[in-house]
């Protein structure tokens, strides 16, 4: 079973593969480095609907969308930084894979880390309210009760008989 999943996985693998590289074959430049700086910033920014791929890699819509516009763009002449820039302005920072560290993204930088924090703290907690267990004495009336129970005969050794 699991060499079919294996070879099953790997086959789907090697189809897409090809698949993903003719997706940014259409993109052809007469400079090899705006063509190296365009897949430089394709990598570089996140896909807004997938939002765990790169542009490069993904084939949501938007991301074709975004791909052709930097593409335009620089093919129009713009460098790297400026495109970025715009994408920046226009997507906010959400859309780099490394955003840069100020206020605003404060959250995206901390926000896990924070969320570990507190999942431990609350973990913490658990456990050592578990393993302290009250333990509370009986009163007298309790424990004469109790002492009364255990000397009557179970009623499912009456049943036996």
């Amino acid at each position: 079973m699991f060499v079919r999943s294996f070879l099953l996985s790997l086959f789907f693998l090697v189809i897409a593969t090809p698949l993903h590289a003719a997706t940014l074959a259409e993109y052809t430049f007469e400079d090899p480095q705006k063509a190296a700086d365009f897949r430089e910033v394709i990598d570089e920014m996140r896909c807004l609907v997938c939002q765990n791929e790169s542009l490069a890699g993904s084939n949501a819509e938007l991301a074709v969308d975004l791909r052709n516009e930097i593409f335009d763009m620089m093919t129009a002449g713009q460098n790297k930084d400026d495109i970025i820039r715009f994408m920046v302005a226009r997507y906010g920072d959400f859309v780099l894979y490394d955003p840069p560290m100020k206020p605003s993204t404060y959250p995206l930088w901390f926000g896990p880390l924070v969320l570990l924090i507190i999942g431990a703290l609350v973990l913490i907690r658990a456990l050592r309210k578990k393993s302290v267990t009250q333990e509370t004495e009986l009163s007298n009336d309790e424990q004469q009760r109790l002492d009364t129970l255990l000397k009557q005969p179970s009623d499912s050794k009456d049943a036996k008989k």
